[in-house]
C-alpha cells in the first residue's frame, strides 16, 4: 500500500525557503560538473554522482520515522516518465554546460521557471494573468539573445540547454501531479535509480571510448572513455553527489508543497552563484551580450515573483485580483 503523505502546509514560506536553499546547493552541482567536464565522460560522472546521492538518500530514509516503507508506489508509470525527462534534462544540460561559460549556461537554463509558469497554466490549470504572460515573453527574448543568432548560427550548446530547461519544467509538473501519493524522498530515490541504471548501461556500451569525438565537439563530454578518478578531482565528485542528493530533496519538497508558479522564480538565486563560481574557479565573466540576456531572463522571473507577492497581499485583505 502506498504510504500516506502529509497534507502540504498552507503557508508558502517553507516551500520558498526550500527552493532558495535547494537552488544554492544545486549551484555546487553545476560547478562540480563543469570542473569534471574536461576530463571524464558524462555517464561516468553521473554514475558516481548517483551512487553518492543514493547513499545519502538511503541514510536519510533509514533514520527517518517512516523508513523504507515510503518507497512503495503504485504509480510506476508516472515515476518512470518523470525519471526519463529528468534524465534527458540532465544529459542535455551538462553537455551544453561543458561547451559554454558557466554563467551563460545557467542563465539560458533559467528560462525553466518561465516554462514552469507556462506549464502551470496549461497542465495544472493554475491561474496565470496577462502580466505574467508578458513576463514569459520578455524572458523568451532574453533566451533568444543568449543563443546569439546574430553570430551567424544559433549555438547548438544553447539549444541543448533550452531542451534541458523544458524537460526540467516538465519534471516539476510531474512532481506536482505526484505530490498526493509520493514523498520527496520517494521521488528522489527513483531518480537516483534511473541515473544508476542508465549511466551503467551507457558505460558498458560506450565506456571504452570507441565513439569518442575530437576535443571541442558537441558530444565529446558524452562519449569519452572512462578513466580512474584522479585525486585532485575527488572533491568535485563528492560535491556533485551531495549537492544533487540534498538539493534534489529540497527542490522536490518545495514543488510538492507550494504552487509551482510561486516557487519557480526563487531558483534565480542560482544566477549570482553561477557568476561567482565562474569567476572564482574558471576566470570567466559574462560579456555584454550575455549580460543583456541575463537581465531579461532574470528580470522576467523576478517580476513574476513580485506580482505573486502583490497578489498574495491583496488576497489577505480582499478578493483576488484578476490581473496577475
Amino acid at each position: 500500500m502506498t504510504p500516506a503523505v502529509p497534507t502540504p502546509a498552507k503557508s508558502p514560506r517553507s516551500g520558498i525557503l526550500l527552493a532558495l536553499g535547494g537552488a544554492m546547493v544545486l549551484s555546487l552541482n553545476d560547478l562540480s560538473i563543469k570542473a569534471l567536464s574536461a576530463t571524464y565522460a558524462l555517464h561516468q560522472v553521473i554514475l558516481l554522482r548517483a551512487l553518492i546521492g543514493m547513499a545519502l538518500v538511503l541514510a536519510v530514509i533509514k533514520f527517518s520515522g517512516t523508513g523504507f516503507a515510503q518507497l512503495r508506489t503504485r504509480r510506476r508509470g508516472a515515476q518512470l516518465f518523470r525519471v526519463s525527462i529528468v534524465m534527458i534534462s540532465n544529459v542535455t544540460y551538462f553537455v551544453g554546460l561543458s561547451l559554454m561559460p558557466l554563467a551563460d549556461a545557467v542563465a539560458t537554463a533559467f528560462v525553466a521557471p518561465l516554462f514552469v509558469t507556462l506549464m502551470s497554466a496549461v497542465i495544472l490549470h493554475e491561474h496565470v494573468g496577462p502580466r505574467r504572460w508578458a513576463a514569459v515573453g520578455v524572458g523568451m527574448v532574453g533566451v533568444i539573445i543568449m543563443t546569439r543568432p546574430g553570430a551567424g548560427v544559433i549555438q547548438p550548446a544553447a539549444i541543448l540547454v533550452l531542451i534541458s530547461a523544458l524537460c526540467y519544467a516538465g519534471s516539476h509538473m510531474m512532481t506536482r501531479r505526484l505530490r498526493d501519493t509520493e514523498s520527496a524522498m520517494t521521488l528522489n530515490f527513483y531518480v537516483q535509480c534511473g541515473f544508476i541504471v542508465v549511466s551503467s548501461t551507457m558505460g558498458l556500451m560506450f565506456g571504452d571510448g570507441h565513439l569518442a569525438q575530437a576535443p571541442g565537439a558537441t558530444w565529446e563530454f558524452l562519449f569519452r572513455p572512462w578513466m580512474v578518478p584522479q585525486g585532485h578531482h575527488l572533491w568535485a565528485f563528492v560535491a556533485t553527489g551531495l549537492a544533487v542528493g540534498i538539493g534534489g530533496l529540497m527542490m522536490s519538497q518545495a514543488y510538492r508543497t507550494t504552487e509551482a508558479a510561486l516557487i519557480a522564480p526563487f531558483e534565480y538565486i542560482g544566477m549570482p552563484m553561477a557568476i561567482l563560481w565562474g569567476l572564482a574557479f574558471f576566470g570567466t565573466w559574462p560579456d555584454h551580450t550575455a549580460w543583456a540576456g541575463i537581465a531579461l531572463i532574470c528580470g522576467a522571473g523576478l517580476y513574476t515573483l513580485w506580482r505573486e507577492t502583490v497578489r498574495r497581499k491583496v488576497q489577505d485583505v480582499a478578493a483576488p485580483s484578476g490581473d496577475i
